[in-house]
């Protein structure tokens, strides 16, 4: 089990680094038209930051795809939250300030994930059908169509609700990483869970970046973390067979909503500043 805590942890540095360099590039970039723009991948594609974030988002998901393999969905996803504090931190090199509070919720998050880990059972998945499998793929081409609506909504509604899809897209990438077959080349490509983890990656990344672009960092960050935390955390308990040690259940939750809690109070760590005051204010060449 211990590896696979490492292998969380990992993952969290990575997703926390590279959100610094993402949320730069998307900022830098033209809005372009209304709604969610699948263009603005390739926009953003051209700054150098978010090419690196998108390398380090590869390796922090493969990290995560080694610890899904032997922890519970909410241990790896609990971990994957605390990707902000990480982004908190790295903030500071780029000559952001943390308040008292902010380190306060820093350290809470780190002690949400020692008790989380503590009461966590180490497992596998329990085995799934092809039915969950394709249910997966479904579940990501609704997700697609609510994110392409709500990105033409006003934008009262178009932050929150693309931070939500975003955060629900990550955790059927999540889910599907959780029950994928790695057996060999052709169980690989010929499993659904295979095509949701791609899709809903493409996805989410779209759909998070286009909600930075223009609305409310903080909201649409705090919305992302509820979204891949809570539903795949559920599912893995209802229906992929995740526990806690006997009689730690109490704990585990306790562990769970401090981590969770924690992380949203750091939301506004989803980015770094505006546009062009990014680079002079935090010295990024």
């Amino acid at each position: 089990m211990w590896w696979g805590l490492l292998c969380a942890v990992a993952a969290a540095v990575a997703y926390g680094t590279a959100s610094v360099f993402q949320a730069v590039a998307a900022r830098a970039v033209d809005e372009g038209t209304s709604g969610v723009d699948p263009r603005l991948l390739v926009r953003v594609l051209r700054q150098w930051r978010f090419v690196l974030g998108v390398g380090l988002d590869v390796a922090g998901f493969a990290a995560q795809l080694a610890a899904l393999r032997v922890l519970p969905l909410f241990l790896v996803q609990a971990t994957l939250a605390a990707s902000l504090a990480v982004t908190a931190v790295a903030a500071l090199r780029l000559g952001a300030r943390l308040s008292g509070r902010e380190w306060t919720a820093v350290a809470l998050v780190c002690a949400g994930l020692a008790v989380l880990g503590f009461a966590a059972a180490s497992e596998g998945s329990d085995p799934v059908g092809t039915g969950f499998r394709v249910g997966l793929l479904l579940v990501t081409a609704a997700l697609a169509a609510a994110g392409w609506i709500t990105g033409r909504a006003t934008e009262r509604v178009r932050t929150p609700a693309l931070g939500l899809v975003s955060g629900l897209c990550f955790g059927v990438v999540a889910l599907a990483g959780r029950v994928l077959e790695v057996s060999g080349v052709v169980a690989l490509l010929t499993d659904p869970a295979a095509y949701a983890v791609a899709a809903a990656g493409v996805l989410a990344m779209l759909f998070y970046t286009s909600a930075l672009q223009r609305g409310s960092v903080t909201t649409a960050t705090a919305l992302m973390v509820v979204g891949e935390t809570v539903v795949p955390s559920l599912i893995g308990v209802l229906v992929l067979g995740d526990s806690t040690r006997p009689g730690f259940a109490p704990v585990a939750v306790a562990g769970f909503v401090l981590a969770v809690a924690a992380a949203l109070a750091l939301a506004r760590f989803g980015e770094i500043d505006s546009p062009q005051g990014s680079d002079e204010r935090h010295g990024v060449a």
